[in-house]
């Protein structure tokens, strides 16, 4: 199987997903996939550019479930998210398009998923076909999660008066679910720990659905 097939296909199949549960009012194609090119460049070197940094102030033992929690929320979650935040916040919010709330869920994917995808490509084709299949199920959908409890926030705060407040919980929503994720996967030192990564994921499935459906409901174009 081509592994850069196999490494874009499920991004593929979110962003199609997505796209289609944007049931009344579609978004400008070329603004999306603006979106998502900032978020594969530069989200990712955000994302370098500050793991760089801790890998010169941190020093974490594998072995130890305080650091690798700190592993997880610190160094992973709040790097990530906030890199895509940061595109979704000061690029796609402002711009007249974003038009309903919905489209927080629709840019946050979007950037999320360009994200996934240089992420996806170097870990493909380090790791190979497993690989690939195991995060076609797993981080992939895992990041589109991510994104749209993000990105529902984000939709609300455009058409709020407590814009900050609602912007600040999407991020933080985002990095305790991007957090909790990994950190069960961390500490796989732990007999079957790592199912907490799979409630993590089960219960992200559930909020999303949710957040969807809510904001599908809430249309200004219905």
């Amino acid at each position: 199987m081509n592994l850069l097939l196999l490494a874009l296909a499920p991004i593929v199949v979110v962003i199609v997903y997505i796209y289609n549960k944007d049931k009344y009012e579609k978004e400008p194609k070329t603004l999306l996939f603006y979106n998502f090119l900032l978020g594969a460049f530069v989200s990712v070197i955000i994302t370098t550019i500050i793991s760089i940094f801790y890998d010169y102030t941190l020093i974490l033992d594998d072995y130890s479930v305080l650091q690798q929690f700190i592993k997880a929320f610190l160094v992973v979650g709040v790097t990530e998210e906030f890199s895509k935040y940061v595109i979704v916040r000061y690029f796609a919010q402002p711009n007249n398009a974003f038009n309903e709330p919905f489209d927080g869920i629709m840019y946050a994917v979007m950037v999320s998923m360009g994200f996934a995808a240089t992420e996806n490509l170097f870990y493909v084709f380090e790791g190979g076909l497993q690989t690939g299949i195991t995060r076609a199920f797993t981080a992939v959908p895992a990041h589109a999660i991510f994104a749209i409890l993000m990105g529902y926030f984000m939709g609300k705060a455009k058409f709020s008066k407590h814009r900050v407040k609602y912007n600040l919980i999407g991020l933080l929503l985002a990095i305790c679910f991007h957090g909790s994720y990994d950190f069960f996967l961390f500490i796989d030192f732990v007999p079957g720990i790592w199912i907490g990564a799979f409630v993590s994921l089960v219960l992200g499935i559930w909020l999303s659905r949710k957040a969807i459906k809510n904001h599908q409901e809430k249309s200004y174009f219905k």
